[in-house]
């Protein structure tokens, strides 16, 4: 069965940074878009930034010049680089997966880490 496992979760200051790494199986990692969604107390899920197994990203407009996403394929991993911090990023982070298998639509959650930004 496959998983994901997210780390680099924590509390920082605004303006602070952080790095987000999500782990993946090489069956999940393999051929998949892979993302970061996050969830703030009250609020729905939203997708926050995204790399196609092709490199390509597409970003939340609230992220964009602060959040950079990338993927090492060698290490099937996915990383979310944070900058420039704001107390309205803290939120539950959780790592995406998704692709087509044959006509099947599959994706995969991780079990979300904990982002705090505070004074």
């Amino acid at each position: 069965q496959g998983q994901l496992v997210e780390s680099g979760g924590g509390l920082v200051q605004p303006g602070g940074s952080l790095r987000l790494s999500c782990a993946a199986s090489t069956d999940i990692f393999s051929g998949s878009a892979m993302g970061w969604y996050r969830q703030a107390p009250g609020k729905e899920r939203g997708l926050v930034a995204q790399i196609s197994s092709d490199g390509k990203t597409n970003y939340a407009d609230s992220v964009k010049g602060r959040y950079t996403i990338s993927r090492d394929n060698a290490k099937n991993t996915v990383y979310l680089q944070m900058n420039s911090l704001k107390v309205e990023d803290s939120a539950v982070y959780y790592c995406n997966a998704w692709k087509w298998v044959a006509t099947r639509f599959v994706d995969y959650w991780g079990q979300g880490t904990q982002v705090t930004v505070s004074s």
